[in-house]
């Protein structure tokens, strides 16, 4: 065995120990909306304080907004057919083309960390790219993108409120860029898990004080302020977690602004 994989062996012999699971066309499917429903949970419950709670609301983003439980049912009734309609015919697809290979190897720490941080950057970029294209053509936010921006302020379920296309894209983004960079499968699993939570959070609606843009220096990440300005003003922020696209093309702006 590898020095550089031993702190991750067991962790990674522990996931072997689900392979049928893994190799079965459900598991993707199973895995993003799971773990998409688990990160959603804690932000529904404070948004179901919200209106009992001063100190709740006093972290909300927008205070006078509410996400009522009609806007609740919608977001998640559309989550679950995208996903069922789309991205498991999809997923089918990919097992047959590509059986799921897993090594017995684990892989080394520092290669799980840049590698996650590389497919979070690289994703940042082409949906930065994509949301950009989105907007400045008129008739693809109208056939596209607008049903993202249904809603001007966010809550954790309108993370995936959002159409086929615009759903099989950012899956698609997902998906690809382990592969093209080649990462390992436990590396794969960790980054689907880190973009899955950066997006619900991007969508809460709340600045926490240990959100992870505060965690970040130099506001070199956005966090939610940052995205649900977007989604307030339309014109600003197109990247979903970084700021240096943002900035790079002078349309970075802030609530301060």
């Amino acid at each position: 065995m590898n020095v550089g994989t031993m702190p991750l062996q067991a962790v990674w012999d522990s996931v072997l120990g689900y392979s049928s699971l893994l190799r079965s066309p459900f598991f993707p499917v199973f895995f993003s909306l799971s773990v998409y429903l688990f990160f959603c949970l804690p932000f529904v419950l404070l948004d179901l304080l919200s209106s009992r709670s001063a100190l709740v609301r006093s972290f909300k983003i927008q205070p006078k907004s509410a996400a009522s439980w009609e806007t609740m049912r919608s977001c998640l009734a559309l989550a679950l057919y995208n996903h069922l309609v789309y991205i498991f015919p999809v997923t089918v697809l990919h097992w047959c083309w590509r059986p799921v290979s897993l090594p017995r190897e684990a892989p080394g720490l520092l290669g799980l960390l840049w590698g996650c941080l590389a497919c979070l950057l690289l994703f940042d970029f082409q949906y930065f790219v994509w949301h950009l294209l989105h907007h400045k053509v008129p008739w693809l936010y109208r056939t596209f993108h607008k049903v993202h921006h249904t809603h001007t302020a966010t809550s954790a379920l309108t993370t995936e409120y959002s159409g086929a296309w615009e759903t099989l894209c950012l899956g698609f983004f997902a998906a690809i860029n382990p592969f093209i960079l080649g990462c390992h499968p436990l590396t794969e699993l960790v980054f689907f898990v880190l973009n899955i939570w950066l997006s619900v959070e991007d969508h809460c609606g709340y600045d926490l004080p240990w959100a992870t843009h505060r965690l970040v220096p130099g506001g070199l990440y956005g966090g939610a302020p940052h995205h649900d300005l977007h989604h307030l003003k339309f014109r600003s922020n197109y990247a979903p977690y970084f700021t240096h696209w943002d900035r790079l093309a002078g349309t970075l702006h802030r609530h301060e602004d």
